[in-house]
């Protein structure tokens, strides 16, 4: 069984193998989504800052793919009890990457759907 700690950094390694370590960075927090000047409906690039060091970004891209994750700390879990404590909710899951995208002008879609975690032997979780 591969737990999500062991799999990030394999998959880290392949991706430093197939674009170049020069071409990740890490710990970098995108704010905006950059408009193309020609295509009023493209992304152009992103700019953002490092929240380890004094940086600031502006990225230039011919693609956005914004990957980040649901908005499961807008609800409250279900649990009761001994449970609530249980529940498995991502923590960095806020919902920012649907506002940024909001922001640029996407059009947000399938919001009727929401994690619910699935209740099994002693504990709750995302197991479905």
């Amino acid at each position: 069984m591969i737990h999500g700690e062991s799999y990030k950094p394999i998959i880290a390694e392949a991706a430093k193998m197939a674009i170049g370590e020069e071409n990740i960075y890490e710990r970098v927090f995108i704010f905006e989504l950059l408009k193309d000047k020609n295509d009023p409906n493209a992304v152009a690039g992103a700019v953002g800052f490092s929240v380890r060091q004094p940086k600031f970004y502006v990225f230039k891209a011919k693609a956005v793919l914004l990957a980040t994750g649901g908005a499961t700390l807008l609800f409250r879990p279900r649990s009761t009890g001994e449970a609530a404590g249980r529940a498995w909710y991502a923590i960095f899951d806020t919902g920012s990457g649907y506002y940024t995208g909001l922001k640029a002008g996407a059009m947000l879609t399938q919001f009727e759907h929401r994690f619910i975690p699935f209740r099994f032997k002693d504990g709750y979780g995302p197991v479905g």
